[in-house]
């Protein structure tokens, strides 16, 4: 009888590279330095690069450990094609916009071959054509749409007859010469080279308060300070949001599944399909007979729900159109999450119009290899008062939506609303802890108040606050990640409460649950 397959419950990138041990910033410490980054993803590495090549005494705050938050669970591809972008833009602010998007796109490319040959970083690079496609007649006319639009934007794409995928499209565009890369190996060498050059790093190092000023002053979860002129906010959803982006910004996850499959069964190119709620497919160096074939894909909101029924969707869509993929014997599952803006960029540059000394890199809209980093040299120019690029202003965060995009972001704040204001009208999701299946959780009403109740397999239950410490919209549980998600703005919590993901920076409170709980 053939052993199951191996299915491995986190990424690709985090199973095959170390964990770091930078240090930690421990209570009463106080530094000073010229530039604060907040974040160890790929925006805040590259900014603290590019800020220390400059010149710059730099120090990297890291909640958790670098590189294992979107960046350690990205999909990885760096390309200036990026599905039907370039439309939109076109669209929602002109051509010459979506021009000056296309350059600094191919700019960041053309850096991250740059920075591996000159840092001698082996991150497992690979150029390979990007190919945007459509199954449909109907998405055909928009895949047309998008040749038209990248081409007058300068990207050298051509409309192209089929693909090596092993069924049959209707339309695609394919620009050549573009990257894919492992982002931990990237990222864990250039922290390698930051760190040695001087820059100083430190993770499990959470910051909870921010003072701007002409010197600014950041504390701690432990109570350390730090002192710096310049801070760089890369915590991918800004923890310090004085200028409200968070109204502008939308939360989404999106669900990865891989298989390891003989190598010449799997396809040579980069490909993203915007039907089928996103279909995303590229490969990855695996073994010397295989290759992985990493599909990502089911795009929805934090906190929606169905997470599980979405990753066996994935599953089977991969199954029936990749050869190889339902006899693998080594798989993979992971999630990942990325913000969309509400006019299709990324905001990157001053926090807000009050500000001369703290920056933001956000919105990246699924693109944040290409987009971190140009995030990272946008910023790096703009701190050292260098020449910044024509590109610069596209991406300003003190920008104001196009009247046409309003519709949009009203729509966003409704649906925040209706969480904010229709999730406590129901008296509980459950009616008592009992009612909850070893292994799941659910909000329920303890004590005139609601409750987020884990039940572990045991049926031991843990209960903390509902309430996100973002802003307050109650949570909800995802079954496939075992996690507490805010569905306003994306905050994610573990079953203990413990903050997973921003913007939320304090723990969701821990609650008695009163008499008998099942089974333990």
């Amino acid at each position: 009888m053939p052993k199951p397959p191996r299915t491995t419950y986190e990424s690709y990138w985090m199973d095959t590279t170390p964990v770091t041990s930078y240090p930690h910033l421990g209570p009463g410490t106080e530094v000073e330095a010229d530039v604060a980054v907040v974040g160890g993803g790929i925006a805040g590495l590259c900014a603290a690069w590019e800020l220390a090549r400059a010149g710059r005494d730099v120090i990297v705050l890291e909640a958790d450990r670098i590189a294992a938050g979107v960046t350690g669970n990205t999909t990885a591809k760096v390309s200036a094609l990026q599905g039907l972008v370039y439309a939109r833009l076109r669209a929602a602010h002109g051509a010459d916009a979506a021009a000056l998007y296309a350059r600094s796109q191919r700019d960041a490319v053309e850096h991250v071959t740059e920075l591996c040959a000159d840092l001698d970083i082996d991150a497992e690079l690979e150029m390979a054509t990007a190919h945007t496609y459509a199954e449909s007649a109907e998405g055909a006319a928009g895949i047309q749409e998008e040749a038209r639009a990248a081409r007058e934007a300068g990207l050298d794409v051509s409309l192209v007859a089929g693909t090596d995928l092993p069924f049959p499209v209707a339309a695609v565009v394919s620009l050549p010469g573009q990257l894919q890369f492992h982002p931990r190996k990237f990222l864990l060498g250039l922290a390698g080279r930051f760190t040695a050059s001087g820059g100083r790093l430190y993770e499990r190092t959470r910051v909870t308060g921010l003072h701007d000023g002409a010197r600014c002053r950041l504390t701690t979860e432990s109570g350390a300070v730090v002192e710096a002129r310049d801070v760089v906010v890369a915590t991918h959803y800004p923890v310090f949001d004085r200028a409200l982006l968070f109204a502008r910004l939308r939360p989404r996850r999106e669900l990865v599944v891989a298989a390891a499959v003989p190598a010449g069964q799997a396809p040579r190119g980069m490909y993203i399909t915007p039907e089928d709620n996103t279909r995303s497919v590229r490969t990855a160096p695996y073994d010397d007979a295989r290759r992985l074939v990493i599909v990502t894909g089911e795009s929805f909101e934090p906190g929606a729900g169905g997470v599980s029924e979405r990753f066996d969707r994935l599953q089977r869509w991969a199954e029936e159109r990749l050869p190889g993929f339902a006899d693998s014997a080594d798989r993979y599952r992971w999630a990942t999450q990325d913000n969309d803006s509400d006019d299709h960029l990324p905001y990157v540059g001053p926090a807000h119009p009050g500000t001369r000394h703290v920056h933001v890199a956000t919105g990246f809209g699924g693109w944040g290899m290409t987009n971190g980093v140009m995030a990272g040299r946008l910023l790096a120019a703009r701190i050292t008062h260098g020449t910044l690029p024509d590109w610069a202003q596209l991406f300003d965060p003190r920008r104001l939506p196009p009247l046409k995009e309003t519709p949009g972001l009203l729509k966003d704040q409704l649906t925040v609303g209706k969480h904010f204001v229709g999730d406590r009208l129901h008296t509980a999701h459950v009616d008592a802890v009992t009612d909850i299946p070893p292994g799941t959780g659910a909000v329920v009403r303890l004590g005139g108040r609601r409750c987020a109740v884990y039940r572990a397999p045991s049926g031991e239950a843990r209960a903390v606050s509902a309430r996100c410490t973002h802003l307050g919209c109650l949570v909800h549980f995802n079954d496939a990640e075992q996690a507490w998600e805010c569905p306003c703005h994306g905050s994610r919590f573990a079953t203990d409460g413990s903050v997973l993901q921003g913007p939320a920076v304090h723990p969701l409170e821990p609650r008695e649950i009163p008499g008998p709980t099942g089974d333990s």
